[in-house]
């Protein structure tokens, strides 16, 4: 049997680490924590590899490794930040509902500085963008943070652009996100664009979250206001599609799922998910066939049967108009 091309038992795991200051809540830390540690688990349920993706490395921003959240909730912290000597691929800071300053340790900016230099992603939930902007990191780029310290970011550090209105902001390697949970989808988004939509919805499914987009860019909020009376409430309708992505994914079948009739259900999805059903149902079949044609070498007309997308010509002419390039491109 031929191995997969990127299957992740021959690639290293990729270091996600977590610097939270003294101020960090247990939440905006353990909350994006536990969806890398889960899309661990659903790679490996999916049979794309048996050994880790991510390790998760939880950095103190100061020598004391005890953090005491503002609920008392106590977390220990793998290290101080300043033992760190590994590569880091992608950096998360969590600040807090309480802003803290390095005062007493200005090798902390420049130790941001630095990665911020070399690592691959870079970001900050709530407050942590505060750090972020203190450290330079910041500077002529759009961001946001916690909506009640959005003007203060602003004021204080004014070569910033301060947007209060998006759960997060991902401009090149940059992430910001707004307060506490919005960390959970920021990394849930991370996880999409590292491992694919099939395993973020898997870990979003896992974690009860739910489906959402902002700006064009898929979300997963930890909003769950709407559930539906119906016997499959419209926010499983993405893992139907998943786990079905071969089958008939019609507007008036997905329509049945939730018993509603297909123009209601047609209204409601496209504002619950930003885009109608038939462009979500074939932006996740061209994501997985993607996928497909990275990680194996199984043929075309395989893999478009596979996705739901007929024939090998079909597969071509779909990725063609959302690519730009024809599947052979995937196959470097």
């Amino acid at each position: 049997m031929t191995a997969s091309r990127h299957d992740n038992t021959a690639l290293p795991p990729r270091r996600i680490a977590f610097l939270a200051t003294p101020n960090a809540q247990a939440l905006e830390v353990a909350g994006p924590i536990e969806v890398f540690a889960m899309a661990d688990r659903k790679l490996r349920e999916a049979g794309r590899g048996r050994s880790p993706a991510y390790v998760i490395d939880f950095l103190s921003a100061t020598k004391e490794l005890r953090i005491v959240s503002a609920s008392g909730l106590a977390m220990v912290a793998h290290r101080s930040y300043r033992d760190v000597t590994e590569p880091i691929d992608t950096l998360l800071v969590a600040g807090g509902l309480d802003l803290w300053s390095p005062t007493d340790d200005p090798e902390l900016l420049v130790w941001l500085r630095e990665q911020a230099k070399s690592v691959r992603r870079i970001g900050s939930v709530c407050t942590g963008a505060f750090l972020l902007a203190e450290a330079g990191v910041l500077d002529g780029r759009r961001v946001t943070t916690h909506w009640y310290f959005c003007r203060q970011l602003q004021e204080q550090f004014p070569r910033t652009i301060v947007d209060p209105e998006p759960i997060y902001i991902r401009e090149g390697n940059l992430s910001t996100s707004a307060g506490v949970t919005a960390g959970i989808d920021l990394a849930v988004a991370m996880v999409e664009e590292d491992l694919g939509a099939d395993i973020a919805l898997r870990v979003a499914r896992a974690l009860v979250l739910f489906l959402r987009r902002s700006e064009g860019q898929s979300q997963f909020s930890t909003s769950l206001a709407f559930q539906g009376t119906s016997r499959l409430p419209l926010r499983e309708i993405p893992v139907f599609i998943l786990e079905h992505i071969a089958g008939d994914l019609g507007v008036e079948a997905l329509a049945a799922r939730v018993a509603m009739s297909p123009r209601n259900f047609s209204r409601v999805f496209a504002r619950e998910f930003g885009e109608t059903p038939a462009a979500f149902v074939e932006r996740l079949r061209l994501d997985t066939a993607r996928r497909l044609l990275e990680e194996s070498d199984r043929t075309l007309d395989d893999i478009a049967a596979s996705c739901g997308l007929g024939s090998a010509d079909t597969l071509r002419r779909a990725f063609q108009r959302r690519y730009g390039k024809s599947p052979k491109g995937f196959r470097g």
